[in-house]
């Protein structure tokens, strides 16, 4: 089984045992699709789910009160990555840390190294013989990205 870190528990809702659930990937409905959590290694599976703001509520099997939520609060939800999939053109940020980034014009440009989230769009950031850079994850730098082969394809601008 591959478990991918998908959000945080933050607190609990109701008297049921609700748990919320920051999510770390693109909305709070994708937790929403999983039958099975896993919190501490241990299977929960989840009896129902909502989004309520940008949480995750969900009620998991096994867990009816306040109390028992809130022993899981500060917890990392992970979900089987083998349940997932994503559309064409998505990934994992795990599956992207790594990267070669090569400009069509220039050649290597570094090692991707970490994914901003920001609001209007992801940030790559690459570390280069030259420096760090900043490249906007949007189709007007990211021409291609081939996981198998490990390489991002990019097309800077000056200055980048």
């Amino acid at each position: 089984m591959d478990l991918i870190e998908s959000g945080k528990i933050v607190g609990t809702h109701g008297l049921r045992g609700e748990i919320k659930v920051e999510p770390w990937c693109d909305a709070p409905a994708f937790l929403l699709q999983f039958k099975v959590l896993y919190i501490g290694g241990k299977p929960y599976p989840a009896a129902s789910g909502r989004v309520h703001k940008s949480l995750a509520l969900i009620k998991l099997e096994g867990v009816d009160s306040p109390q028992e939520a809130q022993a899981l609060r500060d917890q990392i939800v992970h979900i089987d990555r083998s349940g997932v999939e994503l559309p064409e053109g998505r990934y994992f940020v795990r599956d992207l840390i790594g990267l070669s980034v090569v400009d069509r014009g220039v050649g290597r440009v570094g090692t991707l190294y970490d994914v901003m989230s920001l609001p209007a769009h992801d940030v790559y950031r690459v570390q280069g013989g030259d420096g760090e850079h900043y490249i906007p994850a949007i189709p007007q730098f990211v021409k291609a990205i081939d996981i198998e082969a490990g390489i991002v394809h990019v097309e800077l601008i000056e200055g980048m």
